[in-house]
């Protein structure tokens, strides 16, 4: 398989005939089954092991931390500062889910590194394709990220306080301070698609011209050093324009 084969495809793992008998007219076409494609069959692996992970991890936790606790105590302890740091009182409310987001983005990055290499013109026996690869997914996750800073800007400061700060700082930049919403999530989407499809092309192009050696190397970078920075990045973007939202004049 060339590389843009690999980029472009998007295997049906599998498909659920939940419209069998009959069948769904949509758009002029008749849907029989949902197809469950890599990338998400991918995002569920990943939430399935973040899910398994928090339920191993948390029991029998003990008073001095041994072992696998003390890398969850530490994770937990940059987690809850960094939500204090920037939510203040509101970090209860706000820090499960920046730590839910930046702990599935680094690892749907990072699953890749799994991936076996193939050698001397033989294919691997399987693949795994980082899921933020696909543009849908980054774009869900850009989507998710503006709909909890809209929603909570309008909790905190109520339907009158966040029009009033749509005019601020002068009412003409009314229509600048809507395109946010837009510009926002586009860029979130872009940057974190494009950092990794990047780094998935670039991770191709070695594995074709030195099979040996060399990709696993360079992996610990594309795989592990700019996953995690392209997660923090989302992350870090998703925090502040949640704490902007939710800052309320006294």
């Amino acid at each position: 398989m060339d590389i843009k084969e690999s980029l472009e495809e998007f295997k049906i793992i599998f498909s659920i005939p939940v419209f069998r008998d009959k069948p769904l007219l949509l758009w002029g076409q008749e849907i029989r089954s949902i197809d469950i494609n890599e990338t998400v069959f991918v995002s569920w692996v990943v939430m399935a092991v973040l899910i398994i992970a928090s339920l191993v991890l948390t029991r029998r936790l003990k008073e001095v931390p041994r072992g696998p606790q003390v890398i969850l105590e530490a994770l937990m302890e940059f987690l809850n500062n960094f939500s204090k740091d920037h939510f203040g009182r509101r970090a209860k409310t706000f820090g499960p889910f920046i730590g839910t987001i930046f702990l599935f983005l680094l690892l749907a990055n990072i699953i890749p590194a799994l991936s076996p290499v193939g050698a001397f013109g033989h294919e691997p026996p399987f693949s795994i394709r980082p899921p933020t690869r696909d543009i849908n997914l980054t774009a869900a996750m850009a989507i998710l990220s503006i709909l909890v800073v809209l929603v909570s800007g309008l909790r905190a400061r109520g339907l009158k306080g966040w029009c009033k700060n749509l005019l601020s700082p002068v009412p003409m930049m009314l229509p600048f301070n809507l395109l946010e919403y837009i510009i926002r999530p586009t860029s979130m989407c872009l940057r974190l698609f494009g950092n990794i499809l990047g780094g998935l092309i670039i991770m191709l192009l070695i594995e074709g011209a030195v099979p040996l050696a060399l990709p696993p190397v360079v992996s610990l970078y594309f795989d592990f050093l700019d996953g995690f920075i392209q997660a923090l990045v989302f992350t870090f973007l998703t925090t502040l324009f949640i704490a902007e939202a939710v800052e309320v004049d006294h």
